[in-house]
């Protein structure tokens, strides 16, 4: 089954199945798989699971943090399958020749994908808010829970990336934030398109970010998205976004929110902001309330003004006012591999980890470096094969238009860990197309290897430098990311 096919059942009833039966995460220390892993067994039940990274020696400091939180870590050779009263979660795009999937066939176990599992969660909780769009979720996502949280509302949240204000000793894989009474709490949760499950939940607070092309087309996006609005009880709908506020139609109650467009209810009065090289700040006015404040946040960019925006809105609807979720979010400490300082040489070269992988997220970054002074040097790894020849147009596009003379774009080889996929286009096509598009004199070069491409980067850096570390699906991007910074330190 491929990445954008899913098949959509009726989730199970979570109140039914949860502790009755033991169940095992194929892929468990992925982004999706993990937080949902860690709400499962905070919720009482018995998880176990196996992992191709864990298998490898991938990130083990991962592995052995969870080994530690009491999951059961089994090789990804099927032997954790072994008794069908186990429910395997696995991924849609997960072929049936994984050595679980065929071990859970042979023993007739359940299977459910991992957006099945999370919407029977998420539908079953008192008040459920969504964060959807293309860009952003992980950052709005964190933004709200932390809100919140720090406002007392107690929320579960369950994120795709790590959230620093929710990082502890024990828990540093922080990508999950767990209500004391999980019963009757807030759910928060990023909800996915890209496999079409976006239509399994039933938000109370839908959120709609934005709408551009990543796993689907055009079309398919707009109904996908539509129908969800039309699903939540009360939507927050991005006014800035023109593909996202022509959907607004679709919701039942609907407020907006933006930093462009001065019709939104929940507006960044654009006079007031001021960018700075780590933060941004702006009056912030509610205009269903009548009421105003200024925010400071300490996060760069423009992008990170307009999640901001999404995430007072939703906080609002839900019930914290303005004033509150400002002060709040002056407090809000980010997330691992979002725009993400691994730190800075003496020499003031600058490295950052983050997640962009798309055309939207890569510009947004790109943009917040542009802004300010110095020369920018990034290196893309493209996130899987199939998601660059659906977006490797735009991509290219992207990169020769927001970078600058002087500024170096280099391209590895996209991730890779078995399986059937076409391999036969890469990233050679995209340097090509760069270079088709760039007029300004920027450099794009192909390197197959990341010890090629850290070899060239320290190569060429020189102070001032920004550096950008910048994919998905691949958590030893940060180790390369730090592996930098001390070679080059």
């Amino acid at each position: 089954m491929s990445d954008s096919e899913t098949t959509l059942t009726s989730p199970p009833d979570p109140t039914r199945d949860l502790t009755g039966q033991p169940w095992f995460f194929c892929g468990i220390g992925g982004s999706g798989m993990l937080p949902l892993a860690q709400i499962l067994k905070a919720r009482g039940a018995e998880v176990a699971g196996s992992d191709r990274s864990f298998d490898q020696g991938r990130s083990p400091q991962k592995f052995a943090a969870l080994e530690r939180q009491g999951f059961e870590l089994h090789p990804q050779d099927g032997s954790g399958i072994v008794d069908r009263s186990q429910v395997l979660i696995a991924s849609a795009a997960v072929e049936d020749s994984v050595p679980e999937v065929a071990r859970a066939n042979e023993l007739g176990c359940r299977r459910l994908s991992r957006a099945e599992l999370l919407a029977a969660l998420f539908n079953d909780s008192d008040t459920a808010i969504a964060i959807g769009g293309t860009s952003g979720k992980s950052t709005v996502t964190a933004m709200l829970g932390w809100i919140l949280a720090d406002n007392g509302k107690d929320p579960t949240v369950m994120n795709g990336a790590v959230m620093k204000n929710f990082q502890t000793a024990d828990h540093p894989y922080a990508s999950a934030r767990i209500a004391e009474d999980m019963a009757k709490a807030m759910f928060v949760s990023e909800v996915d398109e890209s496999d079409g499950s976006i239509a399994l939940y039933r938000p109370a607070i839908g959120v709609l970010l934005n709408v551009s092309l990543d796993h689907k087309s055009m079309d398919e996006l707009r109904g996908l998205f539509g129908d969800y609005l039309a699903a939540s009880d009360h939507a927050v709908v991005n006014a800035d976004d023109d593909e996202a506020f022509r959907l607004i139609h679709r919701a039942q109650e609907a407020t907006s929110f933006g930093v462009e467009n001065g019709c939104a209810t929940v507006l960044a009065e654009r006079g007031t902001i001021v960018e700075k090289r780590s933060s941004i700040e702006a009056d912030v006015t509610d205009r269903r309330a009548g009421t105003s404040a200024h925010l400071v946040l300490n996060m760069p960019g423009r992008h990170n003004l307009a999640n901001a925006m999404a995430a007072i809105a939703s906080a609002g609807v839900a019930g914290v006012p303005l004033a509150d979720a400002v002060d709040s979010l002056a407090r809000f400490a980010g997330l691992s591999r979002r725009f993400d300082v691994i730190g800075t040489t003496h020499s003031a070269i600058t490295i950052i980890d983050d997640f962009g992988h798309n055309p939207e997220k890569c510009a947004a970054t790109l943009r917040t470096l542009r802004a300010q002074p110095g020369r920018v040097l990034a290196f893309f790894q493209p996130h899987g094969y199939g998601p660059l020849r659906q977006m490797g147009d735009e991509l290219a596009e992207t990169f020769a238009r927001e970078l600058e003379t002087g500024d170096v774009a280099i391209f590895s080889d996209p991730v890779y860990h078995g399986g059937t996929v076409d391999r036969s286009e890469g990233s050679e096509r995209i340097v090509r197309l760069v270079e088709k598009h760039a007029g300004n004199g920027v450099e794009a070069i192909y390197l197959p290897e990341r010890k090629s491409v850290a070899d060239r980067l320290i190569q060429i850096a020189g102070p001032g430098d920004r550096i950008v570390v910048m994919g998905a699906r691949d958590d030893t991007l940060t180790d390369f990311a730090k592996d930098l910074l001390a070679r080059l330190s």
